[in-house]
């Protein structure tokens, strides 16, 4: 007897008429297995990003409301399309629009948050039928009746939550790499797939860089307890199972490694040292929607004190201006600005039953003469900020001194 599985094809997954062929072929293959079978899908390749190429040739200040109307159309093309493939092969399907499932989401547009699914009888329904549901992902409707975006990863956080909300066993994230890796690949040659890869460090690893998974689609499926399988579209081979940790993945220190290049540093110099006024300055950034990572404060003994943080790269103009307003309000110097770092993490659920991962972390990136900057540190991560010139040369001495070429 099959069981209802949720699959999810990304942009490279649909990015050509055969490529969608070629996934409808793997589509109709799982329902004649006898599973009951929900797909999602992003745009086809670049298609969002030619949207938004788009936009901006008509105005240089597109309203978020009618991106939205726009950008959400790539998803529809690619569920038709599928949809069609699929019953080209003789096996019935669907496709439907994030809003005729009922994904309701808030009313943030371009980057929503879903709420709940208000219509999966309608999928039940029409998997009764004996139909493949294709769905368009990163999309939903508002409280407000209005079409919203999911932001970044947001066809993930579709599949997730429909594997949810349908009581599916498990949820095939399809995409152009093969699993999750101890370190890219591109740059560790030797880097490793690891079979299976505990909620938490790919919610670490996801939010540090990795660019496998994004972190809500992994938040989601840790809290409603969906395994989550990442897997190569070009293949049948095995990916990386995310899913609850096992005591056997606590006998590993490191799991991975994750390298950040797109965060710049900010320091606002001569910050008056008293009370208040550190929250002054972050309630300040935070008003203005910029997140913060890492945060250092040098201790003070001139009644000043420097402040650093570090901001995604893409905030950096706005960070920059707030900063400066904040500075002359409490009297601060000057606000200095430092693009060329990169972050380098290590991350393992291991790392809380393992005593001196730290020192071994830091005399490798001493071997190579890499400085380090700040550093931040949770249950089970540990990053580094260094110069940006370091990164790549980072990575592999961690990868080597963790041993990670050994992982399973």
């Amino acid at each position: 007897m099959g069981s209802l599985i949720v699959q999810k094809y990304g942009g490279s997954s649909v990015a050509n008429p055969e490529r969608i062929k070629n996934a409808a072929k793997r589509v109709v293959r799982y329902k004649k297995e006898g599973h009951d079978v929900v797909v999602v899908v992003s745009a086809l390749g670049d298609t969002t990003d030619e949207l938004i190429e788009l936009a901006y040739k008509v105005t240089d200040d597109p309203s978020e409301r009618e991106m939205d109307m726009l950008i959400s159309t790539g998803e529809q093309i690619s569920c038709a399309l599928l949809a069609m493939a699929v019953e080209k092969l003789g096996t019935p399907a669907i496709s439907f629009t994030g809003a005729q499932v009922g994904i309701i989401t808030d009313t943030s547009h371009t980057k929503a948050r879903i709420l709940n699914i208000s219509a999966a009888d309608r999928i039940k329904e029409k998997l009764k039928e004996g139909k493949v549901v294709i769905i368009a992902g990163f999309q939903g409707m508002s409280i407000k009746k209005e079409i919203t975006t999911l932001g970044r990863g947001g066809s993930d956080l579709t599949a997730v939550a429909l594997a949810s909300a349908l009581g599916a066993k498990i949820c095939e994230i399809y995409t152009d790499v093969d699993g999750v890796y101890t370190a890219d690949p591109r740059i560790v040659k030797n880097a490793k797939k690891l079979s299976r890869i505990s909620y938490d460090e790919m919610l670490e690893l996801a939010s540090l860089g990795a660019k496998v998974m994004q972190a809500r689609s992994v938040e989601y499926g840790k809290r409603y307890d969906i395994p989550i399988h990442v897997r190569t579209s070009f293949s049948n081979a095995e990916g990386t199972i995310i899913c609850k940790e096992a005591k056997s993945m606590e006998k590993i220190d490191v799991s991975g490694l994750a390298l950040q290049k797109d965060e710049a540093k900010v320091t606002i110099c001569d910050v008056p040292d008293k009370p208040g006024i550190a929250a002054i300055i972050f309630k300040e950034l935070g008003a203005n929607n910029i997140v913060i990572d890492m945060i250092v404060q040098n201790v003070g003994r001139t009644g000043t004190t420097d402040v650093s943080f570090t901001v995604p790269t893409e905030d950096l103009a706005k960070t920059m201006k707030v900063a400066k307003r904040v500075a002359r309000e409490i009297g601060a110097g000057e606000v200095i600005k430092d693009e060329n770092i990169a972050k380098i993490s290590i991350v393992g659920i291991g790392m809380r039953s393992h005593a001196g991962i730290a020192a071994r972390m830091f005399k490798a990136l001493a071997s190579k003469k890499i400085n380090i900057e700040m550093i931040s540190t949770s249950e089970i991560k540990i990053s580094c900020v260094i110069g940006k010139k370091f990164a790549e040369s980072a990575l592999k001495v961690l990868h080597d001194e963790f041993d990670l070429k050994k992982a399973k």
